[in-house]
């Protein structure tokens, strides 16, 4: 492609701004950045804006900030300009049929996993969860109107040095990994130089939203699991980090588990809690207040 492609990046956490990192470097640079509206959040429910768009501002970007995809006013804004292509990175909404047909080249997704492996909203987490570091890496897809099942442009594998791993140290390795997929990608993509293959559905499996309730921990603090039981609690403890954390609970109150490893001999070594109401503590001291 000649000119400069006109691209609009519909983006989110924890991937968006490592992606448009990324392609800034390659000199990649969307026309638009698409995402989520300004949220409440603290104490004082001030608005928040999504990282991205304080990225796509301090980038002299423009942002659009739907609150829906289905309402008539989005197929007026993005119709307005003859789009090469989208791309999409932790969007976290479905494209309607209209918006992945709209560009000349289709619409391109960053997943977090090695598709058709850890399809849907949860990949990072869920490879965490279920101890599946053979899953782990990112694939530049393909869009279509199904979950995850578009053709595949590319793949990297990524092979943790150390597993488990926590979540948030996981979603900055394959977000840098990511954006630099993304970046070798996109122009030979836009210069028809690449084909999708289609994936084995055969081989799929499938992620689900991590909800609450589903980080509670079945723990005494005073004899921690071992070997096995040990593993898959700090598999669970690593997946939940930076996403509300994993709590048990003791004598009526909850304790949330900020960090924690495994010992020399493979039993659970809790290193930090937030006991119910109170600051962020060592677990030994935790468990000095209780005697």
């Amino acid at each position: 492609m000649s000119q400069k492609p006109n691209i609009a990046l519909f983006g989110g956490e924890p991937l968006g701004v490592p992606a448009l990192n990324k392609l800034k470097e390659a000199g990649i640079i969307p026309d638009l950045v698409v995402c989520s509206p300004d949220r409440p959040a603290g104490r004082g429910m001030k608005l928040v804006s999504p990282a991205v768009k304080i990225w796509a501002e301090e980038n002299n970007i423009k942002t659009y900030q739907p609150t829906s995809l289905k309402d008539d006013s989005v197929k007026e804004a993005l119709s307005s300009t003859e789009w090469d292509l989208f791309i999409v990175v932790a969007y976290n909404h479905i494209l309607p049929s209209w918006l992945l047909n709209t560009p000349k080249k289709g619409c391109l997704n960053l997943h977090p996993s090695l598709l058709p492996a850890l399809r849907g909203p949860s990949p990072i987490r869920t490879a965490i969860l279920q101890n599946e570091p053979e899953n782990i890496g990112v694939t530049v897809m393909l869009l279509d109107e199904k979950m995850d099942t578009g053709g595949i442009i590319e793949q990297e594998v990524h092979i943790p040095k150390t597993w488990p791993m926590s979540g948030p140290e996981l979603d900055a390795i394959l977000a840098d990994m990511g954006g630099e997929l993304l970046a070798e990608v996109v122009p030979v993509w836009l210069n028809d130089e690449v084909s999708p293959q289609e994936q084995n559905h055969d081989e799929a499996t499938y992620t689900n939203k991590f909800l609450k309730g589903e980080n509670e921990l079945s723990i005494n603090p005073f004899n921690l699991p071992s070997d096995e039981e040990a593993f898959n609690t700090l598999c669970k403890i690593y997946a939940w980090q930076g996403i509300g954390d994993t709590f048990f609970i003791h004598t009526g109150k909850r304790i949330k588990v900020k960090a924690a490893d495994l010992t020399a001999d493979g039993s659970l070594n809790i290193i930090s809690v937030v006991p119910e109401g109170k600051k962020e503590m060592s677990f030994d001291s935790f468990l000095q207040s209780l005697t």
